[in-house]
């Protein structure tokens, strides 16, 4: 690599360098991660591609750990960046709110009206009777884009503050009824299918 005349050869390998390999292994773990994430939901046209990305720039990185080998502030950079990288790449997907997921609810006291809530601001709902340890109860089954699930639990703890409810990843949905989005990213909604919600 050229380093520029008015940065010393030590101020490069003691502090540039590093930092750079810092910056490459957080996007690379940041995709790294992402793509993890796609492929347990089932995006499988976009994790090939976010692993090609991958392992260039890890190649990239790892070549000037090669070259640097006495340079412990490498390895330092190279560990930063690999930590740092995991918790970008969350958070990223967090952000985007992409997938579905399912949510159980068993309430704690009548259902009838956060059923009504929920079917009123366009929730499907699906009510079955069931045993509990106190006698019956009724389990409320939703499934719910990722992006709509704050809105869902907003109802849920203002008309059953006191639900229990477990919230699962769902990889693949065949129909069903989905809340129609308010506001949709062209580029998210384009490449995630928001535009094509079943009813």
């Amino acid at each position: 690599m050229i380093i520029p005349e008015w940065i010393s050869p030590e101020i490069y390998n003691w502090v540039v360098l590093p930092l750079l390999i810092a910056i490459a292994r957080i996007l690379d773990v940041s995709v790294g991660t992402i793509r993890l994430i796609f492929v347990s939901r089932g995006y499988k046209y976009l994790a090939p591609v976010l692993g090609f990305v991958e392992v260039i720039i890890w190649l990239l990185a790892i070549g000037q750990i090669m070259q640097q080998l006495d340079n412990f502030m490498s390895y330092i950079g190279y560990g930063a960046g690999f930590a740092m990288g995991n918790y970008i790449g969350i958070v990223i997907v967090e952000k985007m709110s992409i997938g579905t997921v399912v949510i159980r609810i068993i309430p704690k006291r009548d259902t009838s009206n956060l059923i009504a809530h929920l079917r009123e601001a366009n929730y499907a709902v699906t009510v079955v009777n069931a045993e509990g340890r106190n006698g019956p109860v009724s389990m409320l089954f939703s499934i719910v884009k990722r992006k709509d699930l704050e809105g869902a639990l907003k109802i849920i703890n203002i008309h059953n503050p006191h639900a229990f409810y477990t919230i699962e990843d769902v990889q693949r949905v065949n129909e069903g009824h989905f809340r129609e989005p308010q506001r949709r990213s062209f580029f998210f909604g384009g490449i995630f299918g928001n535009s094509h919600l079943r009813k």
